[in-house]
């Protein structure tokens, strides 16, 4: 996807400029009106972490730029894009943006396919949204294993997925892990979108609990997390968040510097 008038470059990646309500409406409208389009059209809830990966690992980077839309999962993100003149931009987190789409999804002919977590907390989740959205559109779910998955066991799955007439894939693993994934099964299946989602299926099984709403609108959203899983994710948070704000400063002293010329 390339920048355009629905998405901003932040740190050299297309995000997207809307909010989840936007997110959501476009996406349901685009399976309803055109059914089965088989677009296997690829979407990444990317946050601050994915974009510093992809500006260290170009093959990454290229992954993203292929992808239809990466919205901002996270709320610094849709600063960065305010700054650069989108003031209607917000963030589109993960967990939030899921929930809305089960809830508002639940009254349309749109089937998913559930794709992460340990085994059994891909079938969890669809217990959950049974009971917490009135959703009972989940036609499949699926626990990659732990480790890199054979051409045969993605042939499996695509027919798996076919064979269940989904429209959507929710994919619930971690970056960049997710994003690749996505990638390589849109090769396997055919349906409208593939949508990765990260830790959605922790948290709607309660095997996470997320932060309250004013530490996310505050953007401290990794602050909490850290707290809350400190050996697994330090290594993670004391790279990405100084270098996310580096990144985006030289960003934006270039800007100033060619709109000067």
């Amino acid at each position: 996807m390339q920048p355009g008038k629905t998405t901003v470059n932040i740190i050299d990646i297309p995000i997207y400029i809307g909010n989840s309500t936007s997110f959501i409406k476009e996406i349901i409208d685009s399976i309803v009106c055109i059914p089965k389009n088989y677009s296997n059209r690829l979407v990444s809830a990317t946050s601050a972490h994915g974009l510093v990966f992809a500006h260290n690992n170009p093959s990454f980077k290229d992954t993203l730029h292929s992808f239809y839309y990466n919205i901002p999962d996270g709320q610094p993100m849709a600063w960065i894009g305010q700054l650069k003149g989108h003031k209607n931009m917000s963030r589109c987190p993960g967990v939030g943006t899921f929930g809305e789409f089960m809830k508002t999804a639940a009254s349309y002919p749109i089937k998913h396919f559930f794709c992460g977590g340990k085994e059994g907390v891909a079938n969890d989740l669809k217990t959950a949204c049974a009971r917490d959205f009135k959703n009972t559109n989940v036609v499949g779910t699926y626990s990659p294993p732990f480790r890199l998955m054979t051409d045969e066991e993605f042939t499996e799955l695509g027919l798996a997925i076919n064979a269940s007439g989904a429209n959507i894939v929710w994919i619930g693993l971690s970056t960049p892990k997710q994003e690749v994934f996505a990638a390589t099964l849109s090769k396997y299946c055919q349906v409208d979108y593939i949508i990765t989602v990260g830790a959605v299926f922790d948290f709607f099984t309660g095997n996470l609990k997320h932060a309250p709403l004013w530490i996310r609108n505050l953007g401290l959203e990794w602050l909490y997390r850290l707290l809350k899983e400190p050996r697994r994710l330090f290594s993670r948070y004391v790279v990405v968040v100084p270098m996310f704000i580096w990144l985006n400063l030289l960003d934006f002293l270039k800007l100033k510097r060619f709109t000067k010329i």
